[in-house]
């Protein structure tokens, strides 16, 4: 019976459309092998090591000189010149994000109808800096400057410390629409959450309401079928899906849509670490207890969101629109604090996501407490976190002890000790999984979005996040990283030291091979 249940897996495996891409991106790689087998073991012999030693050679300094990241740069260093002749084929098919002539169009595109839609609303940092302090005024410089992404008042948020006390939340603001209503994530997997949700947006089409929906095809690659756009356009529901996967081994394939939308008539948002799958409220187990977040915004903030989606959907859907007609009245009544939504691309060499957290580690007096799925980070990460530790400010950092990918855990342990030495104290999340990615510092400033503590949130993926300054979720995120804590267990610098040399040298190795991860 088991073994029959085993080749039932197997075979819807394969004709699954993951399957299938997955078969055809090893034929390539087996190909592209045997190809160099042939070619190393000719009478050419000679030539081809010459001829590869001068690609790994250009290649490195094509890296050096490239703007990326210099952690990210060092690590394919290493792999380009420790892996020849391989290395130079797998920066050139995966390493850059170097843009086609017709992307660097539709980027400028982008960027001119963002900027044309909020830049009218920027210039508030100096009056942030003012009211809360230079700290403040200078990361909201910074995101106004670079993202075009303003500060807002008049903006109600909260802070939910599970998907699952959003859920409801969701589905009631769904209910509620009354213009449109437009959702942009990374995957999308038909189960409680998605079928609810997907229930109440077929009735809102009915109602003569416009419905978009935006999700990575990468990451619904094993959730969805293929058609799934075609089913939903029956519906009546619009439809993109970013960045089509073919199976061609590319560069193109590294930029993923790893942001998480929820607009509903420019009045109402949510995002953060949350997709719209059974795991993520808990309807389904997979890696224990899965413990995320979201934040809803209510207010002016909105617009900031409504406009990166309509920005990202002219860019999936290679048309331009006016997005005067989607602008809400300014909304009634005021709020606590002052909101910053923000958004990261890959292409324009501006790290925003790691910037943010960086501006955030380096402004922390007292403390700065950090959630993350995954610890694969660089020299400056490092070094914040450790300086900052060292010169007395509380940083605590909250990861998962049951991990969903096992290579990328290990990889986040080899990073443990370093930080301990320094005085950091880490934590593992005992019931399960932890997808929150929040910061909290000094009771003053969080964040909560999208963007992972690795390389590809932070150089790869299209990301997004909303600053917070000093409103009532910034103690709310605070309460909830204290209670997770309890919850979790303390990591010691004798816990990473008990492991052999074996298990020490393997951890070391990943750490090569971050930038692929």
């Amino acid at each position: 019976m088991r073994t029959r249940r085993v080749q039932s897996k197997i075979g819807k495996l394969l004709f699954h459309r993951m399957g299938i891409v997955g078969v055809l991106i090893i034929a390539q790689i087996v190909l592209y092998g045997v190809g160099l087998a042939v070619l190393w073991n000719s009478a050419a012999f000679g030539w081809v090591k010459w001829l590869f030693l001068i690609l790994s050679v250009l290649a490195a300094m094509w890296i050096v000189g490239d703007k990326s990241n210099p952690g990210y740069k060092i690590g394919w260093l290493i792999i380009v010149l420790a892996l020849m002749p391989f290395g130079p084929v797998a920066y050139l098919l995966l390493g850059g994000n170097h843009l086609s002539a017709f992307n660097q169009r539709r980027l400028r595109t982008m960027e001119r109808k963002i900027r044309k839609n909020l830049a009218s609303e920027c210039g508030r940092s100096a009056f942030l800096g003012e009211l809360l302090g230079e700290d403040a005024g200078c990361m909201a410089r910074y995101l106004e400057q670079t993202t075009h992404c303003p500060v807002y008042g008049n903006t109600r948020t909260k802070y939910y410390p599970l998907g699952d006390d959003c859920y409801d939340d969701i589905l009631d603001a769904l209910r509620k629409a009354r213009r449109y209503v437009f959702i942009e994530y990374f995957i999308i997997e038909e189960g409680k959450f998605w079928n609810s949700v997907l229930d109440i947006l077929a009735q809102k089409v009915r109602e003569g309401l416009e419905v978009r929906v935006i999700y990575d095809d990468i990451g619904s690659m094993a959730t969805l079928p293929g058609d799934y756009p075609a089913r939903l356009e029956e519906l009546g529901i619009q439809c993109r899906v970013f960045n089509r996967f073919v199976p061609v081994v590319s560069l193109r394939q590294n930029n993923r849509d790893h942001r998480k939308y929820m607009i509903v008539d420019g009045r109402t948002a949510f995002t953060g670490g949350i997709n719209m799958a059974d795991e993520y409220i808990n309807a389904k187990r997979r890696f224990g207890h899965w413990k995320d977040s979201a934040i809803r915004l209510e207010g002016d903030a909105v617009w900031s969101v409504t406009v990166s989606f309509l920005a990202m959907w002219d860019f999936t859907n290679s048309e331009e629109e006016h997005f005067t007609p989607f602008r809400p009245e300014p909304a009634r009544g005021g709020a606590a604090g002052y909101v910053q939504p923000y958004h990261d691309c890959p292409w324009d060499n501006e790290p925003v996501g790691q910037t943010v957290y960086l501006h955030l580690i380096h402004r922390a007096k007292r403390y700065v407490y950090i959630t993350t799925p995954y610890l694969v980070i660089d020299y400056s990460l490092t070094m914040a976190l450790t300086s900052a530790a060292k010169s007395g400010v509380d940083v605590r950092i909250i990861t998962p002890h049951i991990p969903d990918k096992k290579t990328v855990f290990e990889m986040t342990r080899s990073h443990y000790e370093e930080l301990l030495g320094a005085g950091v104290q880490i934590f593992e999340y005992e019931p399960g999984f932890i997808h929150s990615k929040n910061f909290v510092v000094d009771d003053r400033f969080a964040t909560v979005g999208t963007v992972n503590l690795d390389y590809r949130s932070m150089f790869l993926h299209f990301e997004n996040g909303v600053l917070l300054y000093d409103t009532p979720s910034v103690r709310a995120i605070r309460e909830d990283f204290l209670d997770t804590q309890t919850k979790s267990l303390m990591v010691t610098l004798e816990d990473c030291r008990s492991i052999s040399l074996a298990h020490r040298t393997f951890r070391d190795l990943l750490r090569l091979f971050a930038p692929l991860l």
